[in-house]
């Protein structure tokens, strides 16, 4: 007993504030705690990078391998809309996001007071809470983020887009067994020459004598109903044939279904209420501390993402509590200041320290849970596209056609991966080494062409996540037109990276597509279509198998 009261002086308390992080109410409750307590360290829900920014100090330029590797641009896209829903609501309740953290070391800075950063570096969060997230979870998130960022109404015709370019090939390959003729794809692709020429026409037009989004709307209403109108009569029938006529005219009817799925998608996003920007704008803020509303909000994400709000909620709990027992053990009186939804957890292992998990269970990179069908995937297309051509050459196919086949490869995959680069803004040099390369990322999913733009193009510029902030502000302007927004978020690097990463990537992607929709067709049918090729595979295995089991023997 006598050793107990001898020790117990020499350890210090915890007192532990829950906080909203765009609240005007959770600021004065910070300084009026610390101003009363006058402890010997606050500690904040801060890592370095994030304390230097509140600080308003230049943040490092980002590390080019890490913002280009795997997983993380998709992270770093997740990270920023985060921020921008926060912005949202910081703006909406007239409170800067963070405004809680930075009261905490502004105060202890006043009284002379030490500051610790006890929250784990927010890339090390991220990465681990993006590994933890199935492949569905990981989609439900981006799509509910999109509603906070957007109308519902966008967000369902960027389905319906999707849903679009999946059913073009779908029909260049099978719309004769469904009624659609040559004939029809001969006047819809002329329709579509039509309408894109009648568009350019009133964009120029409508740039002389409009202001804002006008000219735009004029443009492309313009030109899709000219295209609806061609199509139907005919118009354009003579226009365009062939190849040109197959592959576009399908294309067009197939986003043509896309957006019709679209438009029905918007009205059941809106009409459902499922925008999350409704929801926080009726939002109380007094209500974001209250312990039981904390609880069900935790909840239920809990039940949206397990594995998420493990790396989220529950990790971090246990590294900032980590911290302040240590701090707790060195005798030091602290009063934390942490986001509401943290309290609990972290109080539940301030009074059993004996429970938390060790510290390097906490840091590092997730591992990924389940098999990996991802990269199994990538690698059995891999095999397949080496098959493919070795089991041809095997069966005697002519060496001059495989290397038409392999160069109409090469071409269409630089051609498309390139020409978006290009489009979105990458120089000729990065856009030529994303083409070139293409054609080989384009049959490894574990690869992609935009890795190597996006490189060259870091080559000539930094990016840092000071862009996020700018990029926010952009999109916070609803009174300037839409052309101008986006004109100005390509002037920023960080977005610029991004967009060409992702134009190379989908320029790839979508060649892809065109190329066993449209392309490979017309190379089987010099080997008597599906059936010959198929039984010159067959007969490629058969003489393979033989010269193994002929040199085994």
């Amino acid at each position: 007993m006598s050793n107990r009261a001898e020790s117990a002086p020499q350890e210090g308390n915890v007192r532990v504030v829950g906080t909203a992080h765009v609240s005007a109410d959770s600021v004065r409750e910070v300084e009026e705690t610390i101003e009363a307590e006058r402890p010997d360290v606050v500690a904040v829900e801060l890592d370095e990078g994030r304390y230097r920014q509140l600080q308003g100090e230049t943040p490092d330029d980002l590390d080019a391998g890490d913002l280009l590797r795997g997983n993380t641009v998709f992270q770093f896209i997740a990270y920023w809309m985060l921020s921008y829903v926060q912005a949202r609501m910081g703006e909406k309740f007239d409170i800067q996001p963070g405004a809680d953290m930075l009261a905490a070391v502004e105060t202890a800075e006043e009284y002379g007071l030490d500051v610790a950063l006890v929250d784990r570096d927010i890339q090390t969060t991220i990465q681990r809470f993006w590994r933890r997230m199935g492949f569905v979870e990981k989609l439900r998130m981006v799509g509910g983020l999109a509603f906070g960022v957007t109308d519902s109404r966008v967000v369902g015709l960027m389905f319906g887009l999707l849903v679009g370019i999946v059913v073009g090939p779908v029909i260049g390959l099978f719309g004769g067994a469904f009624g659609v003729t040559d004939a029809l794809l001969a006047r819809v692709a002329g329709g579509v020459v039509l309408g894109a020429g009648v568009g350019l026409a009133l964009s120029f037009v409508g740039d002389l004598f409009l202001d804002g989004d006008d000219s735009l709307l004029l443009a492309v209403g313009g030109g899709i109903t000219v295209a609806m109108v061609s199509a139907t009569l005919g118009v354009g029938s003579g226009l365009v044939g062939g190849f040109v006529a197959q592959a576009v005219g399908s294309m067009a009817l197939g986003l043509f279904v896309g957006a019709l799925v679209g438009v029905v998608a918007g009205s059941v996003f809106a009409v459902t209420g499922l925008d999350v920007e409704d929801d926080y704008e009726e939002l109380d803020m007094s209500e974001l501390t209250d312990k039981d509303v904390v609880t069900v909000m935790m909840e239920e994400f809990r039940e949206f993402s397990p594995g998420g709000a493990e790396a989220l909620i529950d990790e971090r709990d246990a590294y900032i509590a980590h911290q302040l027992v240590a701090l707790r053990s060195q005798g030091r009186n602290v009063v934390a200041v942490v986001g509401a939804g943290h309290r609990e957890g972290i109080e539940r292992y301030l009074a059993n320290p004996e429970t938390l998990p060790p510290m390097e269970s906490l840091v590092g990179e997730a591992e990924s849970s389940g098999v990996p069908w991802f990269k199994l995937f990538g690698a059995a297309m891999s095999v397949g596209f080496l098959a493919f051509f070795v089991l041809l050459a095997m069966a005697g196919v002519r060496n001059e056609f495989l290397l038409r086949l392999f160069a109409a490869w090469f071409v269409v995959n630089g051609v498309f991966a390139a020409g978006l680069a290009k489009l979105a803004g990458a120089r000729w040099s990065s856009a030529a080494v994303g083409g070139g390369v293409a054609w080989m990322t384009s049959v490894n999913p574990l690869l992609a062409p935009g890795w190597f733009t996006g490189y060259m193009e870091l080559r000539h510029t930094n990016v840092n996540v000071t862009d996020i902030a700018t990029l926010n502000e952009l999109l916070a302007d609803e009174q300037r037109p839409i052309r101008d927004i986006v004109s100005d978020m390509f002037d920023v690097p960080l977005f610029k990276l991004i967009m060409v990463v992702a134009m190379t990537n989908i320029g790839s992607l979508v060649a892809s597509i065109l190329f066993a929709t449209y392309i490979l067709p017309l190379f089987g049918a010099e080997l008597g279509g599906v059936d010959g090729v198929t039984r010159l595979m067959v007969q490629g295995a058969t003489r393979s198998f033989d010269l193994i089991v002929g040199g085994l023997t």
